[in-house]
C-alpha cells in the first residue's frame, strides 16, 4: 500500500513567497496586468524561465503555477507568439501553462481564440516536437508534457479553433498507413468507402510537394506516435532499475488512446489504424506490464484500452451491436480462420473441422497454434491480412510469442460486457478501497494519470455512457466508505493482544465488534447463472453502549448497507496510530466485505419486519442482524478459496460498520444503473442522439418537433392584454373580440406555424432560394398571433369555487421559457439569480395541467428544500389540491399544514370523501329524498344518476327558451331545484338583472353538485382496497397529476416504481445543474416503454450552469474524470438552445454588477430601480457593497490545523464584529448572514459568534453561519463574507463559486479578504475590478440608525475603519454607550477590554492591542442588553444584573491554539490567545 510520489499535495505558494519569486519580478518588469510601465518583449526571457524555474525544478507544479497565476500565457507568451520567435523552450512554456489550467480546471483555450492567427503554425510545432523528441533535444518527461496537451486537445473538439486542427489527424485519410492487404479488406466491409477513397488518392496527386509532405505528415502522425511509443515501451527492461520517465510517459500514451477511442468522432477511423498496429498485443506481452509495481497503474489503463477497442459499436454508423451481432462477428471471425486454414495449412486440419465452440477458448487456440513454427504462424496472420506477406525463402522478424497472441487474442471468445457487469459484486472490497490508481486519495494533486473513465462531451452507446457513469459513481462511493472505514477502525485502536489475538482499545459510535458471524443460507443459483440466487448470515453483537446509540443500532432499517471488517493487527498494545503512515499495515486490516441489512431477530430468530406494529422489546444487550451478502462476491471468495487453498474470509469478521443513512445509497443507485443496463433502456427517439452527444444540438428543440402544438391555453400567465401584447414584442397580436371589456384573461393563444415544424412533419424542402423568397413572401403572416379571450365556467356560488390567480407579470424571457415548457421537446431554461425560476417552473406545470388535464407530470430537483419551495407557490395556484403528491422524507420540511407525502395524501383522500359524502347527505335532506344516500361513493353515485340528473333536466327543459319565445328572468329563480342546498351560500343566489347572468349562476350551481360526484366517483377506489399501502399505490399510479421527488429518491425507488407501472409524460427538473449526470439520466427512464417507445413528450430542466455543479467529494473524481459536470452543462456546451431568462428582483442593482458579467444580458426588473429599500442607502455603511482588505493578526493569516480545513482568525473576528455593529445598530439578526468559502472558516466564525454573541440576547445570531457552496439557493438582504486564504487563492477561482458569493445578497455586500491576492487573479478580474474601486478600508457612519430615516449624507462624517482591532474597539465602545444610557437607574461596573498579549515571538504591534478586547468586550455587553431597545434608549422594566454582565464578559481573543476552551472543535488553530491575562483578569 505504499503511497505513490505522485499524489503528494502541493503547498500552494502564499503572497510573501509569490513577492519573493524570481518569477514575480520577472513578471512585475514584462508582463504583470497591474504594471503600467512594462519591458519589451525579449525571447530571451522565454529561455530563462523555461531553462531556469520549468526545466531545472523537473516541471515543479509549484512555479508552474506561479507562471499561470501571473498570467504569462495571456499577457506575454500568446500575444508575442510567432512562427519566428518558436522554439523549444517556447513550444514547451505555452504546454505547461495550458496543461496547468486543464489541472486547475480553469477554462484554457480563451486566449488562443482571441488570438487565432498562429495557432495552426503551433500545433504543427507541437507534433513535430513530439515525433522528433530526442533528436530536438527534448527529454521524455518533456515529451510526456507535449503527449498531454495532444490529450487535452482531442478531449476539446467543441472548440472550433482546435477541431480545425485535429480534424485532419483523425479523418478517413489516416487510413494511408494500413496494410494495403488489410485496407482492401476494410474497404470490402463498407462498399461506398471506395468511391471516397478514390477522391482522396486523386486530391493527394495534385496538390504540391510541400503540401502534399504536410498532408502525408498529419495522416501518418497518430501512425507514426504509436511506433515511436513501441520504441519508447520496448526500451523497458524486465527487471533492473527502470526509468519512471518512461514509465509516466507510456502511462499517458494508453492515455491519449483510451481517449481516442472513447469518442465516435475520433474512433470511426482510428480504431481500425490501432488494430492495424497491434498496439495492445505489444503492450500485453511488453516488460512493463509484467513488473508488477511500477507496471500496475500502466495494466489498469491497458485494460481500459483493451475494453475500448472491442467495445461493441459499428466504428462506421455509430450503432450500439446486439449481444446476438456481436456473437455473429466472432462467428465470422473464426469461420474465416478455419476457411483459410483448410484450405492453405494442412497441419491445421483438425482445428479447420472442429466446431466453433471447442476452439474458441484462449486454452484451445494456444493448443491448436502452439505447436506451429514463427514463419507457419506469420503466414497465417498474414493470410488474415494482420501482418504483412512474408517474401519466399524469408524467415519471420516477430517472436513467436506475439506471432501467437495476435491470433489468439483476436479470435478468443469474450464474455459480452452486460454479463462481466452482472458478474461484479457491488460493494468494495478492500483491493479496491486502497488501490490509489482507482479510488485516489484527498491529497491527488492532478499530475498524474488514473485508471478511470472520463465524462466529455460524447459517448459511444448509452451502454457507454451508463457504465461510465456506473463506474464512477461505484469509485466516488467507495473514497467516502474508506474515509468511513479509516475514521472508524482507527478509533476502536485495535492492538495485538499478548496471546496474538486482537484488542479493542477504543471504541467507535458506528462500529461494533462481532461476537459471532454464521452463514445461515446459500440458495440455489436462478437459472442461467453462475452465482448462489441468495446469500444470508447472521452476525451478533454486544450492544453495550449509551442509550441512544444501542436505538440506532436497532433501528438499522431494512436495506442498510453495513461492511464486515477484518483486522489482524501486528502493533502491540499501546502504540500511537500514525496517519502519515499507511493505514492497512498499521491497523492490519485484511478483508472489507460488505453487507445490506434484512433485519433484527427477535427471540425466536425471527427477523422482525418493519411496519406499524410496535418492534418487541428485547432483554439483555445481545442482538443479532440477519444480512443479504453479496452473492458474487461470495461465489469469488469462495472459488478463490478453493482453488488456491487460502482462508475462508467469512469466518474472519471481527467488526461491522454502519454508514450514516443519507450517505449511504450507493448499493441501491448502483442497482438501478445495473437494472437499467440489463433492461431494453427506451429513451424518446428525440433524445436519443442529444444524451448521447451527437447530431443536431437544436433537434429536441420544441420549434423543431414534428408535433408541436399550434394552439395553446394560457390560463393566468397573462395579467392584462397590455402585459401579452408586451410579452411577444416581434409579433402582430390579433384578437378574437372587438369589444376591449372582453379583452380579458384568461387567453388561448394561437401561434404561427415555424418553418421548422412543417419540414419536421414531412414537407419536401424546396430549394434554397425557393425557400428564401416564400420566407419573404410569408413574413407578414408568420408573425401574427391569434388571440381568443375565454371565460372560466362559473364553479359555483362559494367564496371559495374562484379559481386561483397568477399575480407576477412576466418578461418576455420568461413567458418564452413558459411557451417552450408547454410545447413538446426539451426545454432548457438557464436562471441566474434572482429571475425567477421556481415562478417560471410553476408556471409551466399549471399551465401543462390544464392544457392536458389527462397527463401526468413528475417533478425533480436536487435539494428537498427546492422541491418546498415549488410546492408552496403550486399551492398558491388553481391546481386541485388531491393532484398533488411529494415522494420521499423531506415532506416532513413543508411549511405548511397540508401532508403531500403519500400516506398524508391517503389521509386527505379519505378525509375529503367523508366530508363529500356529509355534502350528499346535506343535498339529499334538502331535496326531502328517504333512505342513506350518503353511505358510500357506490350509492351517492346511484343518487347522483336518479335523483340529481332528473332534476336538474327536468329544470333545464323549463328554463329553456323554446320556439325564439324569451324566459323571464323570475322563472330561472323559481323553478331552480336546489334552493334549500345553497342556502349557506351568499344570498341573494340570483341578482335578477338579466335572464344571462341568472342562468350562468344556476349553472355554476350545478357545476359545483356535479364536481362533488365525480370526486366521490375517483375516491370510489379508497373503499375497495382497504391497506393503506394499496391505496397509496393507487394514488401513484392513477389518482395523481403532479408527482414530485428528489433525484436521489428517483435513482433509489425506480425498481419499486416501474414494478408499479408508474406512468408519466412530462418531466420538469430545477436546479438541474447541480444534479450528477447520472442522476439526472435515471428520472427520464422511471416507467416501462409502451410497445418500445417511451411516452415521455417533454423534458423541461431549469438551473444555472455559471452556479455551482453537484458536489464530489474526491478530487480526482471531480477534476480528472468530469464528475462533477452535471447533464445540463453538457446540453449547454453541446451547444443545446436554451432560454436564458434576463431580469432579475433580487438585488440592487450595483450588487448585480458584481456578478452579470457572467450571463447573456442579465438585467434588472423595474421594481429594483423603483423600490424605496433599493433606493434607500444601508444605514451606518458608507456603500452598500465593500471589499475590506485584511492584513495578518498577530503575524498569522489562513491556517491549515488539517487538509484543506482553511481558518482566518483576523476575518473571522472582523466579520462577527461587523455583525455586531449592525446590531447595535438595530439591524434585525435574521436579515444578515456570514458566509465562507471554507468549512474551517465557517467552524471558526461560529465559534467566534458563540464566544461574543450567542449568549446575549442583544446581539443574538445571525441567520446564517454556513459555506457559500451550501448557501447555493438561499439569499438574504445583508451578507457578510469571508475569503479565508491569504497565501493563495484556492478554489473561489472556480467562476462559479465566485457567482454564487457575490449573488447571495440583496442590499448589502462585505467582503473580508487579502486583496492583494485575489486582485491578481485573472478569471475574477470582473468583479474584482468593480470591488477594487472601493476604498479598501471598511466606511462607516456611526451616526445612523436602521429604524431612522437617513438624512443628507454629504454634510454627515464618513469613518474608515483601519483594521480589526480598531472595529471591534468601536463597536465595545457604542455597546457600552448604548448600556450607559439604558441603565442611567443603576450604573453597572463593566470589566475593562483585555490587553493585548506581546509574546516574544510576535513583534510588538501597536494597532491589534484593541482587537482582543473588541471583540473580547462585545460579548460581554450582549447579555446585559437583555431588553434594551434597537437604539438603546430606553431601559425594559427588568433590567440584568451586574453579575449577569459579568458573566456574559468575553473571553479575549487569544493568540495561542486553545483546546480547552472549544471541548468541540480541536482542530481549531492559531486562537491568538492571552492566557496569562485571562487569568488576571478574572481575579
Amino acid at each position: 500500500m505504499e503511497k505513490d510520489s505522485r499524489v503528494k499535495k502541493i503547498a500552494a505558494p502564499s503572497v510573501s513567497q509569490i513577492n519573493a519569486e524570481y518569477v514575480t519580478q520577472l513578471a512585475n518588469k514584462y508582463w504583470a496586468p497591474l504594471v503600467k510601465k512594462k519591458l519589451p518583449f525579449d525571447r530571451k526571457v522565454i529561455e530563462d524561465i523555461y531553462e531556469n524555474e520549468i526545466h531545472k525544478s523537473k516541471f515543479a507544479i509549484r512555479k508552474i503555477m506561479l507562471l499561470e497565476f501571473s498570467q504569462y500565457l495571456e499577457n506575454y507568451l500568446w500575444v508575442n507568439y510567432t512562427p519566428q520567435v518558436s522554439s523549444n523552450a517556447y513550444l514547451m512554456s505555452i504546454c505547461c501553462i495550458v496543461n496547468e489550467k486543464f489541472r486547475e480546471n480553469v477554462p484554457a483555450w480563451e486566449v488562443f481564440k482571441k488570438e487565432p492567427r498562429h495557432f495552426p503554425f503551433f500545433v504543427q510545432c507541437v507534433m513535430e516536437a513530439s515525433l522528433a523528441g530526442k533528436e530536438k533535444g527534448l527529454s521524455l518527461r518533456e515529451q510526456t508534457v507535449l503527449l498531454l496537451f495532444l490529450d487535452h486537445c482531442f478531449n476539446s473538439l467543441e472548440v472550433d479553433l482546435i477541431r480545425e486542427q485535429v480534424q485532419q489527424l483523425i479523418s478517413l485519410p489516416m487510413w494511408m498507413g494500413l496494410l494495403p492487404s488489410r485496407l482492401q479488406q476494410e474497404m470490402k466491409k463498407v462498399p461506398k468507402l471506395k468511391k471516397f477513397w478514390n477522391l482522396i488518392k486523386k486530391n493527394y496527386e495534385k496538390l504540391e510537394p510541400k503540401a502534399a509532405e504536410q498532408a502525408k505528415m498529419e495522416r501518418t502522425f497518430l501512425s507514426d506516435l504509436i511506433n515511436k511509443f513501441l520504441q519508447v515501451l520496448g526500451s523497458i527492461p524486465a527487471s533492473g532499475t527502470v526509468s519512471m520517465e518512461a514509465v509516466h510517459y507510456c502511462e499517458r500514451f494508453i492515455e491519449l488512446m483510451i481517449d481516442l477511442e472513447a469518442l465516435l468522432p475520433t474512433r470511426r477511423w482510428f480504431n481500425t489504424v490501432l488494430d492495424d498496429s497491434h498496439l495492445v498485443v505489444s503492450c500485453h506481452l511488453s516488460s512493463l506490464s509484467q513488473r508488477e509495481k511500477e507496471g500496475h497503474l500502466f495494466c489498469q489503463l491497458l485494460d481500459m484500452l483493451k475494453f475500448y477497442t472491442g467495445f461493441e459499436i459499428n466504428d462506421q454508423t455509430g450503432n450500439a451491436l446486439t449481444e446476438k451481432e456481436m456473437t455473429t462477428l466472432h462467428y465470422d471471425r473464426i469461420t474465416s480462420l478455419q476457411r483459410s486454414a483448410f484450405a492453405h495449412f494442412p497441419e491445421l486440419q483438425d482445428f479447420a473441422l472442429s466446431n466453433v465452440a471447442a476452439v474458441d477458448t484462449r486454452e484451445s487456440l494456444n493448443k491448436k497454434f502452439g505447436n506451429l513454427s514463427p514463419d507457419t504462424l506469420h503466414r497465417v496472420a498474414s493470410y488474415l491480412c494482420l501482418l504483412p506477406e512474408l517474401p519466399e525463402g524469408k524467415s519471420t522478424t516477430y517472436d513467436k510469442e506475439v506471432l501467437l497472441e495476435l491470433l489468439v487474442s483476436r479470435h478468443e471468445r469474450r464474455i459480452s460486457q452486460i454479463e462481466q457487469l452482472n458478474q461484479m459484486p457491488l460493494y468494495p472490497t478492500e483491493k479496491i478501497i486502497w488501490d490509489e490508481n482507482i479510488v485516489p486519495t484527498e491529497y491527488y494533486s492532478g499530475e498524474g494519470c488514473l485508471a478511470l473513465p472520463k465524462l466529455n462531451l460524447q459517448f459511444l452507446t448509452l451502454h457507454d455512457y451508463l457504465l461510465r457513469n456506473f463506474n464512477l459513481f461505484r469509485l466516488e462511493s467507495t473514497y467516502e466508505i474508506r474515509q468511513d472505514i479509516e475514521d472508524v477502525v482507527s478509533r476502536m485502536k485495535p492492538w495485538q493482544s499478548e496471546y496474538g489475538g486482537v484488542v479493542f482499545g477504543g471504541w467507535a459510535r458506528m462500529a461494533q465488534t462481532i461476537m459471532a458471524f454464521s452463514i445461515v443460507e446459500v440458495a440455489k443459483p436462478n437459472i442461467g447463472e453462475g452465482w448462489p440466487a441468495r446469500v444470508r448470515a447472521d452476525i451478533t453483537v454486544n450492544l453495550n453502549v449509551r442509550d441512544h446509540i444501542k436505538s440506532e443500532w436497532e433501528g438499522l432499517r431494512k436495506h442498510d448497507v453495513c461492511f464486515l471488517v477484518t483486522v489482524r493487527p501486528m502493533l502491540p498494545y499501546g502504540t500511537r496510530f500514525d496517519r502519515r503512515q499507511p493505514f492497512v499495515d498499521q491497523v492490519g486490516l485484511v478483508y472489507v466485505r460488505g453487507c445490506e441489512v434484512q433485519g433484527m431477530l427477535d427471540d425466536k430468530g425471527r427477523v422482525i419486519e418493519e411496519g406499524p406494529d410496535p418492534k418487541p422489546k428485547l432483554r439483555g444487550d445481545s442482538r443479532t442482524f440477519r444480512v443479504w451478502l453479496d452473492p458474487n462476491q461470495y461465489q469469488q471468495d469462495m472459488t478463490h478459496s478453493i482453488q488456491t487453498g487460502v482462508e475462508d474470509p467469512y469466518e474472519t469478521f471481527n467488526i461491522i460498520m454502519r454508514r450514516k443513512p443519507k450517505e449511504n445509497n450507493f448499493k441501491a443507485v448502483l442497482e438501478t444503473i445495473r437494472n437499467l443496463m440489463n433492461t431494453e433502456c427506451v429513451v424518446p427517439d428525440w433524445l436519443h442522439d442529444i444524451i448521447l452527444g451527437y447530431g443536431d444540438p437544436g433537434s429536441a428543440h420544441y420549434s423543431k418537433m414534428p408535433n408541436q402544438i399550434p394552439s395553446l391555453d394560457f390560463n393566468d400567465t397573462f395579467l392584462t392584454l397590455d402585459h401579452l401584447k408586451a410579452c411577444f414584442p416581434g409579433y402582430q397580436v390579433k384578437v378574437t373580440v372587438d369589444d376591449p371589456a372582453l379583452q380579458v384573461p384568461p387567453f388561448r393563444i394561437t401561434f404561427p406555424e415555424s418553418k421548422t415544424s412543417q419540414q419536421a412533419k414531412g414537407k419536401k424542402r424546396k430549394a434554397d432560394h425557393d425557400e428564401h423568397k416564400e420566407e419573404e413572401g410569408k413574413k407578414e403572416e408568420d408573425c401574427t398571433l391569434v388571440v381568443e379571450p375565454h371565460v372560466i365556467p362559473n364553479r359555483g356560488p362559494y367564496p371559495y369555487n374562484q379559481p386561483k390567480r397568477n399575480t407576477i407579470p412576466f418578461t418576455p424571457t420568461q413567458i418564452e421559457a413558459i411557451r417552450a415548457g408547454m410545447q413538446p421537446g426539451l426545454t432548457m431554461v438557464v436562471g441566474p439569480p434572482g429571475t425567477g425560476k421556481t415562478d417560471v417552473a410553476v408556471q409551466i406545470i399549471s399551465n401543462i395541467y390544464h392544457n392536458f388535464p389527462e397527463q401526468r407530470t413528475l417533478i425533480v430537483t436536487h435539494s428537498n428544500q427546492a422541491l418546498n419551495q415549488l410546492f408552496e407557490k403550486i399551492m398558491a395556484l388553481d391546481i386541485d389540491e388531491r393532484h398533488l403528491l411529494r415522494m420521499g422524507h423531506g415532506e416532513e420540511e413543508l411549511e405548511t399544514e397540508k401532508d403531500f407525502s403519500r400516506y398524508g395524501r391517503v389521509n386527505y383522500v379519505l378525509a375529503r370523501r367523508l366530508e363529500l359524502l356529509r355534502e350528499v347527505g346535506r343535498l339529499q335532506e334538502s331535496l326531502d329524498v328517504p333512505g342513506d344516500v350518503s353511505y358510500t361513493c357506490e350509492t351517492a353515485g346511484h343518487f347522483f344518476l336518479y335523483q340529481v340528473i332528473s332534476r336538474w333536466e327536468e329544470y333545464m327543459s323549463k328554463v329553456r327558451p323554446k320556439g325564439g319565445r324569451p324566459v323571464s328572468v323570475e322563472a330561472v329563480s323559481s323553478h331552480f331545484p336546489f334552493p334549500k342546498y345553497f342556502q349557506n351560500a351568499p344570498q341573494p343566489l340570483f341578482h335578477g338583472n338579466s335572464y344571462e347572468e341568472d342562468m350562468d349562476i344556476a349553472e355554476g350551481c350545478f357545476r359545483h353538485i356535479k364536481k362533488i360526484f365525480t370526486q366521490l366517483e375517483e375516491f370510489r377506489a379508497f373503499e375497495l382496497l382497504r391497506s393503506g399501502l394499496d391505496r397509496s399505490k393507487y394514488l401513484l399510479v392513477k389518482e395523481a397529476k403532479i408527482i414530485a421527488m428528489t433525484c436521489t429518491h428517483a435513482a433509489l425507488k425506480r425498481h419499486d416504481l416501474v414494478e408499479l407501472g408508474f406512468k408519466y409524460d412530462n418531466i420538469l427538473m430545477e436546479e438541474a445543474a447541480q444534479i450528477l449526470e447520472i442522476e439526472t439520466f435515471i428520472p427520464l427512464l422511471l416507467q416501462n416503454p409502451e410497445d418500445g417507445f417511451s411516452r415521455l413528450k417533454r423534458w423541461i430542466m431549469i438551473g444555472d450552469h455559471h452556479q455551482l455543479p453537484p458536489v464530489i467529494k474526491n478530487m480526482a473524481f471531480q477534476k480528472y474524470s468530469n464528475m462533477e459536470q452535471s447533464l445540463f452543462t453538457r446540453f449547454v456546451r453541446l451547444g443545446v438552445p436554451t432560454v436564458d431568462l434576463d431580469a432579475q428582483g433580487r438585488a440592487r442593482a450595483s450588487l448585480c454588477n458584481l456578478y452579470n458579467w457572467r450571463y447573456k444580458q442579465l438585467g434588472n426588473l423595474p421594481h429594483v430601480q423603483q423600490q424605496h429599500e433599493f433606493q434607500m442607502p444601508n444605514p451606518g455603511l458608507t456603500y452598500d457593497f465593500q471589499l475590506v482588505n485584511v492584513e495578518d493578526f498577530n503575524g498569522v493569516g489562513e491556517t491549515e490545523p488539517n487538509p484543506y480545513f482553511y481558518q482566518n482568525l483576523a476575518e473571522a473576528e472582523y466579520a462577527v464584529a461587523l455583525f455586531m455593529y449592525m446590531r447595535v445598530l438595530g439591524y434585525p439578526a435574521d436579515r444578515i448572514s456570514i458566509l465562507t468559502t471554507y468549512n474551517g472558516q465557517k467552524h471558526l466564525i461560529r465559534d467566534v459568534v458563540n464566544q461574543r454573541c450567542a449568549r446575549n440576547p442583544f446581539f443574538g445570531q445571525p441567520n446564517k453561519v454556513t459555506t457559500v457552496d451550501r448557501f447555493q439557493g438561499q439569499q438574504n438582504d445583508y451578507i457578510i463574507l469571508s475569503l479565508v486564504r491569504t497565501k493563495a487563492v484556492g478554489h473561489l477561482r472556480d467562476v462559479r463559486r465566485l457567482v454564487v458569493a457575490m449573488s447571495r445578497a440583496r442590499l448589502g455586500l462585505y467582503i473580508f479578504a487579502r486583496v492583494s491576492l485575489f486582485q491578481n487573479c485573472f478569471e475574477l478580474t470582473p468583479a474584482f475590478n468593480q470591488l477594487t474601486a472601493r476604498p479598501m478600508q471598511l466606511h462607516i457612519r456611526t451616526n445612523e440608525y436602521y429604524t431612522q430615516p437617513i438624512g443628507d449624507r454629504s454634510s454627515q462624517p464618513n469613518q474608515a475603519i483601519k483594521n480589526m482591532p480598531e472595529m471591534a474597539n468601536l463597536v465595545y465602545n457604542m455597546y457600552m454607550h448604548m448600556m450607559q444610557q439604558s441603565q442611567q437607574q443603576r450604573q453597572q461596573q463593566l470589566l475593562p477590554p483585555p490587553r493585548q498579549v506581546r509574546e516574544a515571538t510576535v513583534e510588538p504591534e501597536a494597532e491589534p492591542e484593541p482587537e482582543a478586547d473588541a471583540a473580547a468586550e462585545t460579548e460581554a455587553p450582549a447579555k446585559a442588553q437583555e431588553g434594551a431597545d434597537p437604539e438603546g434608549q430606553e431601559p425594559m422594566e427588568e433590567e440584568p444584573s451586574a453579575t449577569a454582565i459579568q458573566s456574559a464578559a468575553p473571553k479575549p481573543v487569544q493568540a495561542e491554539p486553545q483546546e480547552e476552551a472549544h471541548p468541540k472543535m480541536p482542530e481549531h488553530p492559531g486562537r491568538d490567545s492571552d492566557s496569562e491575562y485571562s487569568e488576571e483578569d478574572e481575579a
